[in-house]
């Protein structure tokens, strides 16, 4: 196809995808100046992590520090040593019809993440938020790294995912929420501390959300 003709079907709207091929770079062509020192990489991720909830408490400097000491009580990193109260509201997973045991084996996890998890579990069974299961379902627990060095629990459950009946609950668009932000002069965020065990379950879809751990625990 010649260029007269690729512009032609172009403009026509007959062409939906184009892909551009190119031979692999060599080190000579990389422009390093995209490339970030590591150094200067750590140093903007202790400038950002300065500025995340309980950190601001630490510097009287920041502006928002006044606001934040404040409420101290409600930005604490730390959960409460307990289930929360049950308010009427529970989360609900309901699976679609015919389905059977949503089961996904755990899979070997450096020893760093294996601590990790283990005294995690160890924590949240003292708190009496999780409690040891006999649950046929089950789906394994890994970890990734935050981009403050820490880590992130993380439970895969893909199987159950494509087992729940999706719901169908609008989620706002971003440009719609800007728009409606527009003219205001503060805005604030909210971000729960493991938000997810900070919410009631109901009862019968507690075993739905068993996870294993590489240790053999199941939670």
């Amino acid at each position: 196809m010649s260029l007269d003709d690729l512009l032609a079907d172009l403009k026509a709207g007959e062409i939906a995808e184009m892909v551009l091929l190119r031979p692999e770079p060599t080190p000579e062509e990389l422009n390093s100046s995209s490339v970030m020192d590591e150094d200067v990489l750590e140093e903007y991720r202790k400038q950002r992590a300065s500025h995340w909830g309980s950190e601001i408490l630490k510097n009287p400097k920041d502006p928002v520090y006044p606001l934040m000491k404040e409420f101290e009580d409600v930005v604490s990193k730390d959960l409460p040593s307990q289930l929360p109260p049950d308010r009427g509201i529970r989360h609900e997973i309901d699976l679609v019809p015919d389905t059977k045991y949503c089961v996904r084996r755990q899979w070997p996890l450096p020893r760093e993440q294996c601590e990790v998890i283990d005294a995690f579990f160890a924590a949240k069974a003292k708190a009496v938020m999780v409690r040891e299961s006999k649950s046929p379902h089950s789906s394994p627990t890994f970890c990734v790294r935050k981009p403050n060095g820490k880590w992130r629990l993380v439970h895969a459950y893909n199987k159950l995912n494509s087992a729940t009946v999706p719901a169908q609950t609008p989620i706002p668009r971003k440009d719609v929420l800007l728009n409606n932000m527009a003219d205001c002069t503060l805005y604030s965020a909210l971000d729960l501390v493991d938000g997810c065990y900070q919410i009631l379950m109901r009862e019968s879809d507690i075993p739905l959300t068993a996870v294993s751990t590489p240790s053999g625990m199941l939670w």
